[in-house]
């Protein structure tokens, strides 16, 4: 009864999230951690974590595509991660061998118009996973509605220390001047770029550190962070609703930060502006010279007279005086 009520509840909070979900993220990125702890906290081996994890995967993609979401990049595999035991690391190289395989066959997957692509420095993987990761790059490569990248043996140091030695080589080499050094360059030596940069990290498992994770294209473009406390395996969909939420957030308050910059420099502008117009009221003040009525008087015909009082510049109105009009007889 007590589970039935918390689902109940759940799906009630969810709908409630997403009709308030109007900003969606182009490119989500997310650090998968917990794995092996909901294995260990369940009294099993590393493998069936992973094997739990890959199947949250699976409804991320979902997910994504559910909301709009453009491209999803997925920390799979640290070059840190092969300091693991080979006890671990053999079906963790099996389970993405086998994912990687069924994930290209999928009808779903061609359905939705997902293309797989991976970066890192695959050359470290086994020939097994590497086969893979070929076939599914190949047999989704003409898919254009939805982007995965699948980071593998990736390390965010070594892709920027990587390009850095590149551009230094073609720099030695005269094939590239130093002052045509920009972002692009830097950009087209990293690992088959992702595509877009990315607008919203996650982490699960509790740990609050991005761990060395696209930092080019994350940290350069100011991602906006989720860090939840379930592990991989149990991260839901309100967990999921709740990232784009924060990022949500994050983009709301820099478009009132943009208002209210873009309205100090129209109220900055105007204020100069009205500067200047009083300074320029002053100045034709002090240059008009009162009235000369016996210039006036001679300019009349014969037999006419003027009586003219002296006209005070004080009592004209400026730019920044409201004229007053004098009750009519």
């Amino acid at each position: 009864m007590l589970g039935r009520l918390r689902n109940v509840v759940e799906r009630a909070y969810l709908r409630y999230l997403r009709r308030r979900i109007d900003t969606v993220p182009t490119h989500v990125a997310v650090i998968q951690d917990g794995n092996r702890r909901y294995a260990r906290e369940r009294g099993a081996d590393a493998p069936e974590g992973h094997r739990a994890g890959a199947d949250t995967t699976e409804r991320v993609l979902d997910w994504c595509a559910e909301l709009g979401v453009s491209e999803l990049t997925l920390y799979a595999f640290s070059t840190e991660n092969f300091d693991r035991p080979d006890e671990e690391l053999e079906p963790l190289f099996d389970l993405l061998e086998a994912k990687l395989r069924k994930f290209a066959d999928a009808d779903r997957v061609h359905d939705k118009g997902v293309r797989v692509r991976t970066i890192g420095d695959v050359d470290r993987l086994p020939a097994r996973v590497r086969e893979a990761v070929a076939y599914a790059e190949r047999r989704t490569a003409d898919n254009d509605r939805f982007t995965l990248n699948v980071a593998l043996a990736y390390g965010g140091r070594t892709e920027l220390l990587d390009a850095a030695r590149g551009v230094a080589r073609d720099v030695a080499d005269g094939d590239l001047n130093p002052e045509d050094v920009d972002v692009g360059t830097v950009e087209r030596r990293l690992y088959d770029r992702p595509v877009r940069d990315v607008d919203l990290i996650v982490r699960t498992g509790g740990d609050e550190r991005t761990s060395n994770f696209l930092p080019w294209h994350a940290n350069g473009n100011e991602a906006a962070v989720y860090f939840c406390t379930p592990y991989w395996p149990e991260f839901s969909e309100v967990d999921f609703m709740r990232a784009i939420r924060t990022y949500q957030s994050r983009e709301d308050s820099w478009r009132r930060a943009r208002a209210e910059r873009a309205t100090a420099l129209v109220r900055a502008a105007a204020e100069v502006e009205l500067s200047e117009a009083r300074r320029v009221a002053r100045r034709l003040r002090d240059r008009i010279h009162r009235v000369d009525t016996k210039a006036l008087a001679a300019a009349l015909p014969e037999n006419e007279t003027v009586s003219a009082p002296d006209v005070d510049v004080e009592t004209v109105p400026g730019p920044d005086t409201d004229a007053k009009s004098e009750p009519s007889d």
